[in-house]
Formats: structure tokens, sequence, C-alpha cells
């Protein structure tokens, strides 16, 4: 791997994940779950694994897409 494959790599692994525990962050907002309230209630817990699902998710898609490209790329050669 060059160097810009790994810089390409790293961003859009960061970007998929901050995306998509944004949007985990949102889908728990609108369900009225509040991950910064005090203290560990259900609220919360179920904030925290909207959050780190969506994340997980995000990670998964960026990754998949990268792969796809790169499949791409291999087929023009």
């Amino acid at each position: 791997m060059n160097q810009r494959s790994l810089w390409i790599e790293g961003l859009s692994d960061a970007m998929g994940f901050l995306g998509g525990a944004l949007l985990g962050f949102w889908a728990g907002h609108l369900l009225g779950l509040d991950i910064f309230s005090p203290g560990y209630g259900n609220s919360t817990i179920g904030a925290i694994l909207l959050v780190g699902l969506g994340g997980g998710l995000g990670l998964q898609l960026a990754r998949r897409w990268r792969a796809t490209l790169a499949q791409k790329r291999d087929e023009s050669q």
C-alpha cells in the first residue's frame, strides 16, 4: 500500500464511523433517548447503544465502499 491509499483508508473509515455515530445519535434523539442524561438509566444505555451501532455500521459501509471501488479499479485495468 502506498501513502495515498492509507490516507484514503483512514479518512474514509473516520468519516464512515463519525457519520454513522451521528445518525445513531439523532435517531436516539428522535426516539426520546438522551445520551447525556445523568446516570446510566435505560434511556442513556439505549442512546449509547444506538451511537455505537451507528458508528459500527458506518465504518462497515465505508469499508465496503472502498472494496467496491478497488474491485472496479481492478476490473478496468
